[in-house]
């Protein structure tokens, strides 16, 4: 049975859920194009262009469905008009690593991490590590390449 829960997101990845529905939903007279044409050559069995086309419809309804089900779900947050001294959701937060060195990361929805851009899922390790947590709060991660400490320097509502 799915869940109702709200899923939490910027205003910048709400509107690109939205520009990527728009985009698929686009998309699907031409698939249906790419079938009839396949369907007109003839034995379906064998007709690559038209297995790949149905396929590509299933893999757009998908895609879809699932978008639509999150942008219905979406709770927009904007971080300027949070406060507080605990890391939440849309916090932008600087750490010391074990070298001593400052990382910075934004803690923002699934659909919007990039952790090459220092944004990183609420729902990560490391994002769920920090929740709630205060400046000058050591934290202990588990990750794939193994265990990772940091300290809270900053926390930021931008």
């Amino acid at each position: 049975m799915a869940t109702m829960d709200k899923v939490p997101m910027l205003a910048e990845g709400f509107e690109k859920l939205t520009s990527d529905l728009k985009r698929l939903r686009e998309e699907r007279p031409q698939i249906v194009e790419a079938i009839e044409e396949a369907r007109a050559h003839g034995d379906l069995s064998e007709n690559a262009e038209y297995h790949a086309a149905k396929e590509r419809q299933g893999q757009v309804e998908a895609s879809i469905s699932d978008l639509e089900d999150k942008i219905s779900r979406a709770q927009i947050i904007d971080p300027t008009t949070l406060s507080g001294d605990k890391i939440v959701f849309g916090a932008t937060v600087t750490l010391i690593d074990e070298d001593d060195k400052p990382v910075r990361y934004q803690l923002v929805g699934e659909a919007e991490a990039d952790a090459k851009k220092g944004r990183i899922s609420y729902n990560s390790p490391l994002g769920r590590a920090l929740i709630s947590r205060q400046v000058d709060e050591e934290i202990e991660v588990t990750v794939p390449s193994g265990d990772k400490y940091y300290l809270v320097e900053k926390i930021e509502f931008i």
